[in-house]
């Protein structure tokens, strides 16, 4: 095994990981970025990886979906775990990260790392006979993504996504907000809060679904993923969807009393000079964001550092094309991960490539592969994106709802055993390897 290497192409969280965990292996790796030298618009900075959605990697309960997974990936040394455990930023139970901080310390590792050969270059074709992942990205463009879509004989798919908007923190006026996590569970000073009352959100509403927004271009109908709904296309479904959802006041009373509706804001970085609007994602104009998300109390004379945005997400319709590795059926030698695959989020891109190179890990030793089973979330997600009974897949987060369940107990202790039979699967996955 000495003489094979892994191509992988895109640094982003899912190249990160797989080239990590192929590396710790002692596989020689070639990365393939692009970065510096052409970026999608979404990006901003000119090193590898970059978070541009939310600062936000969710819940970092153990008992939930996404924690769960966190934890898989922790048993297997995780290089992005690792950057995120140590760049936290206080989010109440949410894992936020200083997102300067996090690259900045995945981008260190990566670069010093013996096995690993960094190639800034931009990719448009591939060899099919090399050992390879590609991991793209969701911003997926060019030739490469052609080539791909005729090695896969098929159109693409794709969705929109929206990110939320940053503000300066020195620009909110305190004397209309309040320091609160939701029913106090993690103490005080993870969000800061704007109170609405009743009059004053049938004034945001109102102006919110009548606001002008931009035109997507591309494509004759806009499709959003459902986790990150655009805030203008929640509020057109309702008024309840926002009292329900984002601006939901419950567990956030102030002095005895519940506002009519909240605005939180979530700390960005570790300095907390910069906050991100908590559920705000939107194709608004730039100047109609300023209007309408200066209505919003304590946010009249806000700065925006960044303003919301949408970006397209292309991904592959992997169900018919990929096995339960992330492999190509017709193709073992080539794997899919990220965001490209079918997955949804950071944390399940980067769960992706860390068993997309555990896997490939294998088949360089020319043995059977061993898979994950659905009992374990890493392998629930490998198993969705890979179930060919889906004819047109639906990307997706973490969730139970696709893992397998055998355990009969019931009560209070069910998630826990479900829990800790996961990760007792994956350590003895980990020590097989």
């Amino acid at each position: 095994m000495a003489n094979k290497e892994v191509k992988i192409i895109g640094a982003g969280l899912a190249g990160c990981e797989a080239a990590w965990q192929l590396a710790q292996r002692d596989i020689h790796v070639k990365l393939y970025e692009q970065k510096p030298l052409k970026k999608h618009e979404a990006f901003k900075s000119d090193i590898f990886p970059e978070l541009i959605c939310s600062n936000s990697l969710r819940s970092n309960n153990p008992l939930n979906a996404v924690g769960l997974l966190k934890d898989e990936l922790r048993v297997f040394d995780s290089l992005i775990m690792e950057a995120a455990d140590k760049n936290q930023v206080e989010a109440g139970s949410s894992l936020a990260v200083d997102r300067d901080n996090f690259s900045n310390f995945i981008y260190q590792k990566i670069t010093e790392h013996p096995h690993i050969e960094i190639i800034n270059e931009e990719v448009k074709d591939f060899n099919e006979d090399d050992y390879l992942i590609i991991s793209a990205g969701p911003l997926l463009e060019g030739k490469l993504a052609q080539n791909l879509l005729k090695f896969c004989d098929q159109d693409s798919l794709y969705f929109y996504d929206a990110i939320a908007p940053i503000i300066e923190k020195n620009s909110i006026d305190f004397d209309k907000v309040y320091y609160k996590s939701r029913y106090d569970e993690e103490g005080e000073g993870a969000y800061i809060n704007c109170p609405l009352t009743r009059d004053e959100f049938f004034n945001f509403y109102t102006e919110l679904i009548n606001a002008k927004t931009i035109d997507l271009k591309e494509i004759d109908k806009e499709i959003f993923f459902e986790g990150c709904l655009p805030i203008e296309e929640m509020a057109k479904r309702g008024m309840k969807t926002l009292l329900f959802g984002p601006l939901k006041p419950v567990g956030l009373e102030i002095n005895g009393q519940k506002p009519y509706a909240v605005v939180q804001l979530r700390k960005d970085n570790a300095i907390d000079s910069l906050y991100n609007m908590v559920g705000f994602q939107t194709h608004l104009t730039i100047s109609e964001q300023k209007r309408v998300f200066s209505l919003i109390p304590g946010l009249e004379n806000c700065h925006f550092m960044r303003y919301g945005q949408m970006h397209r997400n292309t991904y592959l319709n992997s169900t018919q094309h990929l096995n339960n590795h992330y492999a190509f059926r017709k193709k073992e030698n080539i794997f899919i991960a990220g965001q490209l695959s079918g997955v949804e989020g950071y944390i399940e891109s980067t769960a992706s490539g860390c068993y997309a190179a555990l896997c490939m890990y294998q088949y360089l030793n020319n043995q059977e592969i061993k898979e994950l089973s659905r009992k374990t979330m890493m392998g629930a997600m490998a198993s969705y994106i890979s179930n060919h009974t889906i004819k047109k897949l639906v990307p997706m987060n973490a969730n139970f709802g696709i893992m397998q369940e055998d355990i009969e107990q019931k009560g209070k202790n069910r998630k826990q055993l479900r829990v800790d039979n996961a990760l007792a699967e994956v350590k003895r996955f980990k020590e097989m390897l």
